[in-house]
């Protein structure tokens, strides 16, 4: 399972009862996004859920695909800025709590850490398959990624 399967809406019952709906608890699930993103569903929240739903979008739904929101870029984008989260130093702790003031989002640390540790295990993967390719540059690209996720 992804690890944006596991990002999920903070205050989702609250959001829910302001939109006069029942919504997903998933961020990325496709009714969340039909009913945070439209229109007449933004106009519905309050000032400041709007404007993190806002940043939400702005952030990670800004993409030229037909298919948007539903072509990936989104979660391709969120995988980044977590993986950025922890290059920068936060823990997975501090990274469930960034996300949260950020984007009124959330995941559970348990979760974060383990995707940490299979993004530290692929690299180490790359770097090991890039050598025995003679793939210099791709090792040490490889390598140093993984050094800024476990520092």
């Amino acid at each position: 399972m992804a690890i944006t399967d596991k990002i999920y809406v903070k205050n989702h019952r609250q959001i829910a009862s302001q939109l006069e709906t029942s919504i997903p608890k998933g961020a990325f699930s496709g009714a969340t996004l039909d009913l945070l993103f439209t229109g007449e569903g933004i106009q519905k929240l309050d000032s400041a859920t709007r404007d993190r739903v806002l940043e939400f979008a702005e952030d990670f739904l800004d993409c030229d695909c037909d298919n948007n929101p539903y072509c990936g870029h989104p979660e391709e984008k969120f995988v980044t800025y977590i993986l950025e989260l922890r290059a920068q130093g936060f823990s997975p702790d501090a990274i469930v709590d960034v996300m949260t003031d950020d984007y009124m989002v959330y995941a559970y640390t348990g979760d974060i850490r383990s995707f940490l540790d299979d993004a530290v295990r692929q690299l180490d993967a790359v770097e090991a398959l890039a050598d025995v390719d003679g793939e210099t540059e791709m090792a040490q690209d490889a390598a140093d990624a993984r050094k800024e996720l476990t520092r």
